[in-house]
């Protein structure tokens, strides 16, 4: 046995500072050091510039999401939201998310891990809970986004907000879950990973946080699409789901 090492995994904080600052403290709370973060941190939230900050002073590595790919770009958008979220950031921050890099490649207790966003196809190629055989094998495949390189035993990414963990024929995919925008319970999600030797260990992290403070600082701020944020903070429910269930920004 050569020691021990814990990464902690996080993605999507989405301009959630309050969500974001509660799984840092439990971060802490367990004396692990290093954070990796697997991108979206600004837009959909208030505060995503002040996420940002955080992402750069806390997360030894991020990588690029599809919120990050387009919002630097963004100041034009047909969408007042998006010009909203484009225009809450500052000049430097969309510098820095365009800086990004898509994939990042490491070794744990013997193992390639892989980290990227969304999939190796592209940051807006979505792989839900849900998939296909196809869908899955492709998570592990070498692409222009992840450029050459062994194979990976486990793949980490974010964006679809549901946290799970599915190993088959000895290959392990796993969604970290969202931090500022979880869709499948309403507790801020964070991966752990375990190193000791050779033995591999994963686990996911709920972290409940004040919902109500942070939708207060969203209507301070007179946010966009304030009432549908609401809903899916206080549900876990997505909001092109919210009409066809009956809810409100008063549920």
């Amino acid at each position: 046995m050569t020691g021990s090492e814990r990464i902690a995994v996080l993605s999507d904080v989405h301009g959630n500072l309050t969500a974001f600052d509660a799984v840092l403290a439990d971060i802490d709370a367990r004396g692990i050091t290093t954070i990796l973060n697997l991108g979206d941190v600004a837009g959909k939230g208030p505060r995503g510039s002040a996420s940002i900050a955080r992402t750069r002073a806390r997360c030894a590595l991020t990588v690029r999401g599809n919120w990050d790919d387009f919002l630097p770009v963004s100041g034009e958008h047909h969408d007042p939201s998006i010009r909203w979220w484009h225009d809450e950031l500052t000049a430097d921050d969309r510098t820095w998310l365009s800086s990004l890099p898509l994939s990042h490649d490491l070794v744990l207790a013997g193992r390639q891990v892989r980290l990227f966003h969304a999939s190796a196809t592209s940051v807006y190629t979505r792989v839900h809970f849900h998939h296909t055989d196809d869908e899955f094998a492709a998570m592990f495949a070498s692409t222009e986004l992840t450029g050459d390189g062994p194979e990976p035993a486990v793949v980490l990414y974010g964006d679809v907000h549901d946290a799970y963990v599915e190993t088959f024929r000895g290959r392990t995919l796993v969604n970290v879950g969202s931090v500022g925008n979880p869709l499948d319970e309403t507790t801020a999600s964070y991966v752990i990973l375990e190193a000791v030797g050779e033995t591999f260990g994963i686990q996911i992290v709920r972290v409940p946080y004040d919902v109500e403070a942070e939708l207060a600082v969203a209507e301070a701020a007179q946010m966009p699409t304030f009432e549908s944020w609401a809903v899916e903070l206080r549900t876990g429910i997505y909001r092109g789901q919210h009409a066809e269930l009956g809810l409100s920004v008063r549920s």
